[in-house]
């Protein structure tokens, strides 16, 4: 786990404000370690939703660096189960390339985002708020981070 040293990185269109999302993700991104970087980025305002997509999208890339692995929260993305999650996350750190979770908007990413995107994760065919996704994102980092550490948290024991 040499890179795990350097955490993850969580690029987010919006800013959270106080409120049970905000809780839910310092909640569990409290418990990582190390903790997760996170780089909130305005939301586009004005014009139809394609142009605000390509805004955002912009402001991603803009945010996103050179030799990062570019994990995007879309709903369109393989969805796996915790485990797959945890050998895949495992799998992204052997790059020993920054990883950074990438979050849009109100209206989804820009396909500039999901082109550049080294793999697109869901987190299951609900649609999710995307100030919510933050704290779902960050609950399944510290249970992979648990799986890996042989913590109680996840208890791979409970039937699907």
């Amino acid at each position: 786990m040499t890179t795990t040293s350097r955490g993850y990185r969580l690029i987010a269109i919006g800013r959270l404000k106080p409120g049970p999302e905000r809780a839910l993700f310092e909640q569990h991104a409290a418990r990582l370690r190390p903790e997760i970087t996170v780089t909130e980025l305005p939301e586009g305002q004005g014009g139809n939703p394609a142009e605000i997509r390509r805004r955002e999208g912009a402001a991603l890339l803009g945010a996103l660096p050179d030799a990062a692995f570019a994990v995007a929260l879309d709903l369109g993305g393989g969805a796996p189960t915790t485990e797959a999650l945890a050998a895949l996350v495992l799998k992204w750190e052997d790059t020993a390339r920054p990883i950074c979770f990438l979050i849009g908007g109100t209206e989804g990413l820009d396909p500039a985002v999901l082109a550049r995107a080294d793999h697109r994760l869901s987190l299951g065919p609900l649609t999710w708020p995307h100030f919510l996704v933050r704290g779902l994102l960050a609950e399944q980092l510290f249970r992979v981070q648990a799986i890996r550490t042989n913590h109680p948290y996840h208890r791979a024991w409970r039937p699907a």
